[in-house]
């Protein structure tokens, strides 16, 4: 039986240790927190899992929360005008829906999970030497864990990281209270509005230790007006200043915002980080190699909403790579094969999302234009966030973008 420790217990290394043990693997599981302390400490992201992500979560029988997480059917677009109208404004359809679960009821109960079933969870925030111990009685180091010091063991690829610095100040509000949506009050989406030159803000129905709730997550341009959540330690204070800036810059969603409450004292988060790819392999000082996985290798903006989505992803191409592999050495060459297998993947979302936080071109402006006309385009606008390969078809160049936007015009 081969022996696999996976290192970090977020949505990748939870799935890859729940779906190898479940193969027959003798998998270990290190996470700096228990269970108890992941559910009952500070939320730790916002998520909204589209149909692929949510199958692969099927795929191990580990989709325990469907039943209860809201169903998200549309993506929708809203864009600011100065005077503080909406110049645009559409919902597309997804063609299967979509969920969000707050990660601390998800990573806990998995956790929980994973331990029930015979897989052994050791408590310990592993350093790079603990990992250079743990490598020789191992047959594959998974690293997971996307902060702190075992991230400097992979090596920024440049060639594939534009960016250097933070491009968005993020920032999130667990809420209930939130009003009912009147332009589609039937059914629920995850709506996206751009406030041009100041940032965007996501508004998405989840669920949370308190059952059924909303996350308003504010992206703003650093040095901007949204940009002012650093040092703010008070939950209720993050909460006035969400809604105020909600007032100042999109008062259809504020209008919604009145009565709303934070979740709990831990339903607030700000940070920022630079998107990065990384090589995908560690060195240890032994000279023994580790896989690094999801965001350790591929940390995204989440102005896209992709990060549990690639998780998610991530995880099931590397247990597909690693089963495959049967009982050979998981050496260099055969982690580079699993990276390069899950960067066919990765590299849509990372052309998508570094696209997503510059100034939007005009073919652009027009395609997010045409769409609040032409449904068929905000449909498959909306059904990008499950497979952004498709962005490569009609999004990315301005000549397929008009002759897409040609192909669906009334009459053609």
């Amino acid at each position: 039986m081969r022996k696999i420790l996976v290192v970090g217990a977020g949505q990748s290394g939870l799935q890859i240790a729940l779906g190898l043990q479940a193969q027959g693997y003798e998998v270990t599981l290190m996470s700096n927190r228990t269970a108890d302390e992941i559910r009952s400490g500070r939320v730790m992201s916002t998520q909204c899992m589209f149909h692929t992500a949510l199958q692969h979560e099927r795929d191990i029988q580990a989709n325990f929360w469907e039943s209860q997480a809201p169903r998200i059917e549309g993506v929708g677009v809203s864009v600011a005008g100065p005077d503080g109208a909406r110049v645009i404004d559409w919902v597309g359809k997804l063609d299967g829906y979509a969920q969000s679960v707050d990660q601390r009821v998800k990573m806990a109960g998995w956790m929980d999970t994973f331990a029930q079933r015979g897989g052994q969870l050791v408590i310990h925030g592993a350093a790079v030497g603990d990992l250079d111990y743990f490598s020789r009685t191992y047959d594959l180091v998974l690293v997971s864990a996307g902060k702190g010091e075992l991230v400097s063991m992979f090596e920024r690829d440049a060639a594939r990281s534009p960016f250097d610095a933070p491009q968005r100040a993020l920032s999130v509000a667990y809420v209930h209270g939130l009003g009912p949506r009147p332009e589609h009050p039937e059914f629920d989406a995850v709506r996206c509005n751009l406030v041009p030159g100041v940032g965007e803000l996501f508004v998405m129905p989840t669920l949370t230790t308190s059952g059924r709730a909303d996350i308003l997550f504010w992206e703003g341009i650093p040095g901007g007006p949204l940009d002012v959540f650093q040092g703010i330690k008070d939950p209720s204070e993050h909460l006035a200043l969400t809604l105020e800036l909600l007032e100042k810059f999109l008062p259809w969603e504020y209008a919604r915002a009145t009565k709303v409450e934070l979740t709990d004292a831990g339903g607030t988060l700000a940070g920022r980080y630079a998107p990065t790819v990384r090589k995908p392999i560690g060195r240890l000082p032994s000279g023994g190699l580790v896989l690094g996985v999801a965001d350790v290798v591929v940390a995204n903006d989440p102005i896209t909403g992709q990060g549990s989505n690639s998780a998610s992803k991530c995880a099931a191409s590397y247990i597909s790579s690693i089963v495959e592999h049967g009982d050979k050495p998981f050496d260099a060459e055969w982690m580079q094969s699993a990276f390069d297998r899950y960067w066919e993947t990765a590299q849509h979302v990372t052309k998508w999302t570094n696209a997503m936080l510059g100034a939007p071109p005009e073919h652009v402006l027009n395609m997010l234009g045409a769409a609040g006309q032409l449904q068929p385009v905000a449909d498959r606008f909306a059904n990008g966030f499950n497979d952004p390969a498709d962005f490569e078809n009609f999004f990315f160049d301005p000549e397929k973008a008009a002759a897409y936007l040609e192909s669906v015009a009334p009459g053609a």
